[in-house]
């Protein structure tokens, strides 16, 4: 009876125990600074708000003639090197004319044979006439002597126009510029032989102006609806990180690109460059302005994401809280255009000065903290 009794005791001693330090960890300062939400926010305020297209391309001269050779040869003379300055005519290279001397030399005496030929058929045209009046000779021999008159004139003519051509082939081994500009490539050395069969081989490229250059970028079919003529563009390149460059879209190419099912629009961009600073090649990182507000009510995109603990709220609903007073309170919110960080508040009950809620720390802290206890748990159940 006495160790029931004690044991009853004990038991109740513990239960009233356990009792108490639950009631003191529940109203202890400790655990109310646990529970209390440790909001971060953001004050908004105006300012200006951007949205871009970013893609990438490559600087290329507005103007870029390929020139090439119409004969085969061995270069015999080169008269400009890389980067050289040229005019519109200004000789480039000469091509060994030998052969095409030799073939001229040769559809001149041709010309002469045939010449003389003809002078031969028209008197004996003019004599077959007079005997034919005078009834010395049948009209078959007259018709035959007009026949060969013809092919004197027809064999002139041949040679008249082979000689014209090899004239012409002449002056092909003379390579000149067809516009003013700079080399931007060369291709051949002195007494490389070309060959002009199927195909023109290309022995320059010349650049018309490099103070006016384009970028011909590839900009993703989900973003090039917004694109449109006359935008402005800002891009750096590789060559100087520090300075931005500007530009503006001249066209947008209907021909498209498909690499890997993606399909690309090119979009081309007017860019200025009085220094000659960009070179061809250069990839340029762009940003295509598509719309710009220059006082708008900046709204943190992060403040959409957050949810108080316990709140039922859809993330997708365009909600955010306020913090008024400790307190997180729910607003209505209509967004514009974003550039990706912030958007533009078009319409709700937010105003500037207003400090939104983007996380509660402790929540996470707690989340993270009851995540590692049940990755504990599992390890030692395992």
């Amino acid at each position: 009876m006495e160790r029931s009794w004690f044991s009853r005791h004990i038991a109740i001693v513990l239960i009233v125990l356990a009792f108490v330090l639950a009631t003191g960890y529940w109203f202890s300062p400790w655990r109310t600074a646990e529970k209390k939400p440790n909001y971060r926010t953001e004050t908004l305020a105006k300012g200006k708000l951007t949205t871009l297209i970013s893609a990438n391309g490559t600087l290329n001269p507005v103007v870029l003639v390929n020139v090439g050779t119409q004969i085969s040869g061995v270069v015999n003379k080169l008269n400009v090197d890389f980067n050289d300055r040229v005019g519109k005519g200004q000789i480039l290279a000469e091509i060994d004319p030998s052969l095409i001397n030799a073939q001229l030399e040769q559809s001149q005496a041709n010309l002469a044979n045939t010449q003389a030929s003809l002078k031969l058929a028209q008197l004996n045209a003019q004599r077959s006439h007079a005997l034919y009046a005078k009834d010395y000779i049948a009209k078959s021999e007259l018709d035959q002597s007009v026949q060969a008159l013809s092919v004197a004139k027809a064999l002139v003519d041949a040679a008249v126009g082979l000689l014209k051509r090899d004239n012409t082939n002449r002056g092909y081994t003379i390579i000149k510029s067809p516009v003013s500009g700079v080399v931007v490539s060369r291709s051949v050395n002195i007494g490389q032989t070309v060959a002009a069969s199927f195909t023109t081989p290309t022995l320059f490229t010349i650049a018309k102006d490099l103070k006016a250059m384009q970028i011909d970028t590839s900009v993703a079919e989900a973003d090039v609806g917004g694109v449109r003529k006359q935008q402005a563009v800002n891009f750096t390149v590789d060559a100087y990180p520090d300075r931005v460059f500007t530009g503006l879209v001249r066209l947008i190419r209907l021909d498209s690109t498909v690499l890997q099912n993606v399909v690309t629009y090119d979009v081309v961009i007017d860019v200025s460059n009085p220094d000659e600073i960009l070179l061809p090649g250069m990839t340029a990182f762009v940003n295509i302005v598509i719309q710009e507000r220059d006082d708008s009510l900046k709204l943190p995109l992060a403040a959409l994401k957050f949810r108080p603990v316990g709140s039922s709220a859809s993330k997708s609903a365009k909600t955010v809280y306020r913090l008024e007073n400790g307190k997180a309170l729910a607003m209505s919110v209509d967004i514009g255009i974003s550039d990706g960080k912030y958007g533009e508040v078009i319409g709700g009950d937010l105003k500037a000065g207003d400090a939104v809620i983007l996380e509660d720390t402790n929540a996470n802290v707690t989340n993270k903290k009851t995540a590692a206890e049940k990755q504990n748990f599992r390890i030692k159940a395992f």
